[in-house]
């Protein structure tokens, strides 16, 4: 079986339209994990993914016949988008169906070289069926994105072109698994060329076919598949990539939605490219086995499979990476509802970076708030500081890994106050720096009670707080008179409809 595929990846016809890759290097990351991290960097490929290698060679090779009917394919995107733009250039006709889950960014690049699409069903499963339908009535080839023995030919080049650009020592390849035709190929070509390699396939946590396939030690269907990496949102890993899984690819790992943001920003920051989540999934699953193994000094590749990803995802992508990387920790923390017990907790945490601070007056005795803060990479600073506050007497509960916590409670925390005798709302603007919010504080001082109050740190030049705070009329002058010294932009709130709604 693996003779035959190591030829037709030789044999395949790919770079009429798909180019060789660079293999980077990845200074940053190499240093910081203290191996040799190597990306493939398909998100350069024309249309930004390696997708365009096996649909090119599949379509390429079709009878001249099958030419003229036309083609079909399902697609959550960058098939599609492979399909597509080999369909234009071989003057081929190409009707898309893709999950209506698709971002818009998928859907308009594939409209975009001439291919008509339809959006069918929330998976690809959805899609693939009816495509498979349209094909029969009306007489279209179906080009499948993975389960093709053309495809898998297409998409080995990769290795094929790995092996040529790193000739030297080479530990183990990571390599994104959807329905597994990328895995298969790869596979396929450096079990036959460099059998001591290893291949090691990264799936989502919540989307693992391959993973339960070789459990099982067969196919399964999943009952459920997350789509936040969307590319490899795949229910049944496929027969043909299956069959090669089993003999020649080594381990799964599995990454969760925290992972894949982390190497996303991982990868940015080593190239200054956004990756897709199923692009940054095998560099999360390499992270993990050389932080499982305690490997150093090892030559590792992770495939950056592609870099189509809708620009309204990165806020939540950015929210999960400090999480992912295990720099944030997220606590809810019960403190005494007096004034200045903020200052105190304050200098509790010490000089460490405070990246959320939530708080919304409840009652007259505790004050509940969720916090998060910065931490140093790898140095158990979390489960140091946990201590350190309950030492000090603070209830303090660690939501860290709390799903609900990290996409609904720290968006929620707040509400009406109830009766806030003396309650004004104040907008807040300070230069961002190590400790900025420990001196905002110093200056607030224990003369009067905070009753409300928002930070979050966006990576920016200056902090921005949004603070209730009980002030009595004979104060009003006093109070201001103190912020005029304090020299921070503010801006008074009290008129705003969004306040009179949703906090007084």
């Amino acid at each position: 079986m693996i003779n035959a595929y190591v030829k037709k990846i030789l044999q395949a016809r790919v770079y009429e339209a798909a180019k060789k890759t660079p293999l980077e290097y990845a200074k940053n990351l190499s240093k910081r994990l203290n191996n040799h991290i190597l990306l493939k960097r398909e998100d350069m490929q024309p249309i930004f993914s390696f997708k365009i290698r096996g649909a090119y060679n599949k379509i390429a090779g079709l009878s001249p016949k099958a030419q003229k009917n036309g083609i079909i394919a399902a697609s959550a995107g960058n098939h599609a988008q492979g399909v597509a733009l080999s369909a234009a250039k071989l003057s081929i006709d190409a009707l898309i169906v893709m999950p209506k889950t698709t971002p818009e960014i998928k859907i308009i690049s594939v409209q975009s070289w001439g291919a008509k699409t339809v959006l069918h069903g929330n998976t690809y499963d959805d899609a693939s069926i009816y495509a498979r339908q349209l094909a029969a009535e009306k007489g279209l080839t179906y080009v499948h994105p993975y389960d093709d023995a053309d495809v898998i030919a297409g998409q080995g080049t990769i290795a094929m072109e790995i092996l040529h650009q790193h000739s030297c020592d080479l530990d183990a390849v990571f390599v994104p698994v959807g329905g597994g035709g990328l895995i298969a190929g790869i596979a396929s070509y450096i079990k036959y060329v460099r059998p001591e390699v290893k291949i090691i396939g990264v799936e989502p946590v919540d989307s693992p076919c391959l993973y339960a396939a070789l459990q099982a030690d067969k196919r399964v269907i999943l009952d459920q598949v997350g789509i936040f990496a969307d590319g490899v949102a795949v229910s049944q890993v496929g027969k043909i990539p299956f069959a090669v899984a089993q003999k020649y690819v080594d381990e799964v790992i599995l990454a969760n939605t925290d992972e894949i943001c982390a190497a996303i920003k991982d990868i940015f920051d080593n190239t200054r490219v956004i990756a897709e989540p199923a692009g940054a999934l095998a560099l999360a699953g390499l992270k993990q086995y050389v932080l499982r193994k305690g490997l150093s000094d090892c030559s590792l590749v992770a495939i950056v499979s592609g870099a189509n990803t809708s620009f309204n995802r990165l806020q939540f992508i950015a929210e999960r990476t400090e999480v992912g990387e295990k720099r944030e920790a997220l606590m809810a923390v019960t403190i005494p509802e007096n004034p200045g017990s903020f200052h105190a907790f304050c200098h509790a945490l010490g000089q460490r970076t405070i990246t959320e601070f939530n708080y919304r007056y409840a009652n007259s005795e505790h004050a509940q708030i969720f916090v998060g803060v910065r931490l140093a990479e790898g140095t158990g600073e979390k489960e140091k500081l946990l201590q350190q506050l309950r030492k000090k007497a603070y209830p303090v509960e660690d939501l860290t890994n709390n799903e609900m916590a990290k996409v609904h409670i720290r968006h929620m925390v707040g509400g009406h106050g109830g009766q806030v005798a003396d309650e004004h709302l104040y907008r807040f603007e300070f230069p961002e720096c190590p400790g900025a919010l420990l001196y905002f504080l110093t200056g607030i001082g224990k003369r009067w009670n905070i009753s409300l109050f928002h930070y979050r740190n966006h990576g920016s030049a200056y902090g921005r707080i949004l603070m209730g705070i009980q002030i009595p009329e004979m104060d009003r002058i006093e109070f201001q008179t103190f912020l005029e010294k304090f020299g921070y932009p503010y801006w008074e709130e009290n008129d705003n409809p969004a306040y009179r709604l949703f906090l007084n």
